[in-house]
């Protein structure tokens, strides 16, 4: 358990080996932790294209693989958009990539019956207050591998405390670790972890409620001429704590407008494609302590993301209000000239 997400992240990547200028493949539509993480951990983040669904773009993924020989991938499930996660794996076995899954929206999701986060190395999830148990802030790493897990135990802060630790691997391994690992001290405090621990037993059933409202809501959109939400494959249990959907239709000016009337309205959407990063949303293009991403061009990620938008579906809403929310999308939608 971390003090942030991001913390968990950094100390993630670090666990599992990343170095100085090691090359992290990452996909392009994430949030700013992630990339905070990589370049906090001095690597080079190679960002892949994502495809019209979200999701990060596979045949992609296996030419930079192929091009750059990055060891290193972390998958970002945003927004807890899953991509194909078997054609996943066979690009990472392909290209032996060590893989770190960023959860932070799919906490309790699964592909194909397997949950998220089961899949690479290790994997983190968030405990920030819009996350699906919230403890205001904080982080969780898990992993199999007994000596990235001794790494992050020692790299967290246990000051030679870890023998007290109760899922910690043997001790023997720990005297592999223990003198030159850092203490980066972000480990999270009790308070916090004793929030957490009750909310764990009423994940599932948070998880279905969230379910219900998303569903409910996108067969909403869906009825709204020049709305479009992607089509989820059958095989992904999905955890819908927000949605998303794009206005193809859209010019910026446009979705400028789109989102002051819904905001007049007291229906807050936050937009991917704005120039400006603002709240929990953000492109590419303004990571600039990656100089080079500033002249990255990404076609497919630019399309998908400029008309893109986002709203929180908080488990204080119900179909009733969902109803209301997209009663006022249809209204600035038709004002706006979009259907």
């Amino acid at each position: 358990m971390n003090s942030t997400y991001g913390s968990a992240l950094y100390i993630a990547l670090k666990s599992l080996g990343v170095q100085n200028g090691d090359t992290v493949l990452c996909n392009a539509y994430t949030l700013a932790p992630v990339p905070g993480a990589i370049e906090n951990a001095s690597g080079k983040i190679e960002l892949v294209e994502i495809a019209d669904d979200y999701t990060i773009d596979i045949a992609e993924l296996d030419r930079k693989a192929e091009k750059t020989k990055a060891k290193f991938l972390l998958l970002s499930h945003m927004r807890g958009h899953m991509a194909n996660m078997d054609r996943v794996m066979e690009i990472v076995n392909k290209h032996n990539l060590i893989m770190l899954e960023d959860c932070a929206h799919t906490m309790g999701a699964c592909w194909n019956g397997k949950k998220s986060g089961t899949f690479g190395k290790a994997a983190c999830y968030s405990t920030h207050t819009y996350k699906h148990m919230n403890s205001g802030e904080g982080g969780l790493l898990i992993t199999n591998d007994d000596y990235v897990m001794a790494r992050a135990i020692m790299f967290s802060g246990s000051y030679m405390l870890y023998s007290a630790h109760t899922r910690r691997p043997a001790l023997e391994v720990f005297e592999k670790v223990k003198k030159i690992t850092p203490n980066y001290s972000s480990r999270m405090d009790n308070l916090r972890a004793c929030i957490l621990l009750p909310q764990l037993k009423n994940l599932d059933e948070r998880c279905r409620r969230w379910n219900v409202l998303l569903n409910h809501m996108a067969a909403r959109l869906e009825k709204i001429s020049g709305c479009v939400c992607p089509k989820r494959d059958s095989r992904e249990y999905y955890v819908g704590s927000s949605i998303q959907w794009n206005l193809p239709k859209a010019s910026y000016a446009q979705l400028q407008e789109f989102i002051e009337k819904c905001a007049e309205r007291g229906v807050s959407v936050k937009w991917f494609g704005n120039k400006e990063p603002a709240g929990f949303t953000s492109s590419y293009d303004s990571w600039q302590y990656f100089p080079y991403l500033a002249n990255l061009d990404l076609p497919n990620t630019k399309k998908v993301l400029a008309t893109m938008c986002d709203m929180r579906l908080p488990l204080t809403f119900d179909t009733d209000d969902c109803d209301l929310l997209a009663d006022i999308i249809e209204e600035v939608v038709k004002e706006t000239g979009l259907n």
